[in-house]
């Protein structure tokens, strides 16, 4: 006679998260060549070790800021845009689920980012900036991810102070909505429609809703995932950015139902990942195991595939920075700067007047010793 087992069935995910990675996608420093122990070819190298793990599947997430910040994501989003975007070539590489948009990909304007959802084989997702002329979503609102019958669902928000930040033309045709109002809203949309098993918040936010004098009621407050942790019922994990720090908390939701936090530092330092066991148990899948902690890359080496596969643009980028555009004659500082008269500075105006055409040209030193 055939026995039937009563024991519950059990699955194992692994959520891991990369967030304002800023264009860090090489392990060596584009002007130097020196060796850095950051960027997406050791979070590659994690990501291919956890995939191969039996007994578990893994999820691949990205939390915005991605393609600015370094002269290769610059190189194609300006330069060289007769191509596919490196940054998608290199995503649907390593197999994201899902991205969320953040506030400095928004900066590169519609021509860029539209390109590069369009050339990504995910979904990238942003509820709360809608079409000004149908409300609805520019970018997709979620997303479901399946891994062994078990529904993941992905809802991405994107900070929405980005009017204070960027012109018009830039966003052109979306608003920003608050998020606490979006993620109340979206969450009992997916509850109600798509049954899933677990609810992320993929939010291209921080996590101090008072910084820069915001208070918990600041309508559109910039970094409001602790408020919606605390208020919108539902999440089981929220991974938070934009503010690149460390976060690996338990928030004190709705509902007396904590809801795990995390976040991680920029350029691909670190990346978040939490660890879940599921019981299905009376036809539904429920949550007995949660985890979160925090991989540095320091750990990892680049991956070798990434390497031979992408190193070309790093080569390519490197010989474009490397042109020579004149000769100074001698040695100039930015020191200089905090104590009075600049060459270092003056050109830097004069090559922003040259260029713009504008009538006043304003710069800063971003460090005492260039």
């Amino acid at each position: 006679m055939a026995l039937i087992s009563c024991q519950p069935r059990e699955e194992n995910l692994k959520i891991i998260v990369t967030t304002d990675v800023h264009g860090s996608f090489f392990p060596t420093d584009i002007y130097s060549g020196k060796e850095l122990p950051v960027s997406l070819s050791r979070v590659q190298s994690l990501v291919r070790t956890e995939r191969s793990k039996p007994n578990q599947e893994v999820v691949l997430l990205d939390n915005g800021d991605i393609i600015q910040g370094d002269p290769v994501v610059y190189y194609y989003s300006f330069e060289k845009t007769d191509v596919p975007h490196l940054c998608g070539q290199l995503m649907n590489f390593m197999g994201y689920d899902a991205a969320t948009v953040g506030n400095h990909d928004i900066e590169a304007g519609h021509p860029v980012y539209d390109k590069l959802v369009s050339e990504s084989n995910f979904p990238w997702l942003a509820a709360n900036a809608v079409c000004t002329d149908t409300g609805d979503p520019y970018f997709q609102a979620y997303t479901i991810i399946k891994k062994s019958n078990v529904r993941v669902a992905v809802l991405g928000l994107i900070t929405p102070a980005i009017p204070s930040w960027l012109p018009p033309q830039i966003w052109s045709g979306m608003e920003f909505q608050d998020m606490i109002e979006s993620a109340s809203y979206w969450v009992e949309y997916i509850e109600a429609n798509e049954k899933p098993d677990v609810i992320i918040g993929l939010f291209h936010a921080g996590m101090d809703y008072t910084y820069n004098n915001q208070t918990a009621e600041t309508p559109k407050n910039e970094n409001a995932v602790k408020l919606v942790a605390e208020q919108v019922p539902g999440f089981d994990i929220i991974f938070c950015g934009h503010d690149h720090k460390t976060w690996n908390e338990w928030i004190n939701g709705p509902d007396d139902k904590e809801v795990l936090v995390m976040g991680s530092q920029s350029k691909a330092r670190e990346a978040a990942m939490a660890d879940l066991t599921l019981i299905r148990k009376s036809g539904q899948w429920k949550i007995n195991s949660l985890k979160g902690s925090i991989q540095s890359m320091e750990e990892q080496e680049p991956d070798p595939i990434f390497i031979e596969k992408f190193g070309y643009a790093q080569t390519e980028v490197r010989e474009y920075v490397a042109r020579t555009l004149g000769t100074i004659s001698e040695t100039i500082s930015s020191r200089d700067a905090f104590f009075g008269s600049s060459a270092f500075i003056d050109l830097i105006h004069q090559v922003q007047l040259d260029i713009s055409a504008a009538d006043i040209s304003f710069a800063a030193p971003l460090s005492h010793d260039t």
